[in-house]
């Protein structure tokens, strides 16, 4: 199997060495000058990164998916699965769909951080190239749930998880800021972790750090959720109030010692 990473940031450069220890062969691309694992083959373009490729995985950014899709549409094989993995709206990768004219295109929901499990993180899948998606990378590990529906309904289920997700961290950052400020902050992490349960301490941990220092990618998401609770027309104050929140941390309004 030959696989095609676009997009060889932190998500990118875990996939493309696990599955490059899985034998895969990988070549990625990223319009930014990066330095590549041994092994991986540094494409000098999109075109030459998907050519031939069995698989090529999107992990550019939400606005350069479609730039993405473009610039490899005319270079894929009619069998080739293009899966877009951005976090983004379901119109977006619609949209993403929509350019390509061969080629198997499959929306790709990532539900938990690529960091800590790597090729094995769970991620939702449809379209069209879904089930070939699942044959390409079950065997080298990959935990895949596939839904029935056209492109743009695993990102939609990805924002209903968002909401929760990404205001349970936000929550969780303004009761350790209150309980900080009332000289209690050891006290309510306790009661946190104690409600949370098996792992709790670990998934605090998670919560704080990440929401840190991915507040700029997580606002986006939680953008795409709001405007996707509108069309719902649901309620949405809670992914109000966490947009709120991660724009602060961006402003540097609340640092981690705030």
């Amino acid at each position: 199997m030959r696989v095609s990473v676009l997009g060889y940031g932190e998500a990118g450069r875990r996939l493309a060495a696990d599955l490059l220890a899985a034998g895969v062969e990988v070549a990625a691309f990223d319009v930014r000058r990066v330095t590549l694992a041994e092994g991986i083959t540094l494409a000098p373009t999109a075109a030459a990164a998907v050519e031939g490729a069995d698989l090529v995985l999107s992990l550019t950014t939400s606005a350069g998916a479609v730039d993405a899709v473009r610039a490899a549409a005319p270079y894929l094989g009619p069998e080739t699965v293009y899966a877009d993995m951005n976090a983004s709206s379901p119109e977006r990768k619609k949209e993403v769909g929509a350019e390509l004219s061969k080629g198997l295109y499959v929306d790709v929901a990532i539900l938990a951080p690529v960091q800590r499990a790597g090729i094995r993180t769970p991620v939702m899948a449809c379209g069209p190239g879904a089930n070939r998606f699942v044959e390409l990378l079950q065997p080298v590990g990959a935990s895949i749930d596939v839904v029935d529906g056209e492109p743009g309904v695993a990102t939609a289920r990805k924002l209903l998880r968002s909401i929760f997700m990404k205001s349970l961290a936000t929550s969780v950052l303004e009761a350790l800021t209150a309980g900080r400020a009332a000289g209690c902050e050891d006290w309510v992490r306790g009661q946190m972790v104690s409600e949370l349960g098996s792992g709790g301490e670990a998934l605090v941990d998670r919560l704080v750090t990440g929401t840190y220092q991915h507040a700029r990618r997580r606002r986006h998401e939680m953008e795409d959720a709001r405007d996707y609770g509108r069309r719902l027309g649901t309620p949405h104050e809670m992914t109000l109030a966490s947009i709120e929140w991660l724009a602060s941390i961006e402003r540097g309004e609340r640092g981690r010692e705030s």
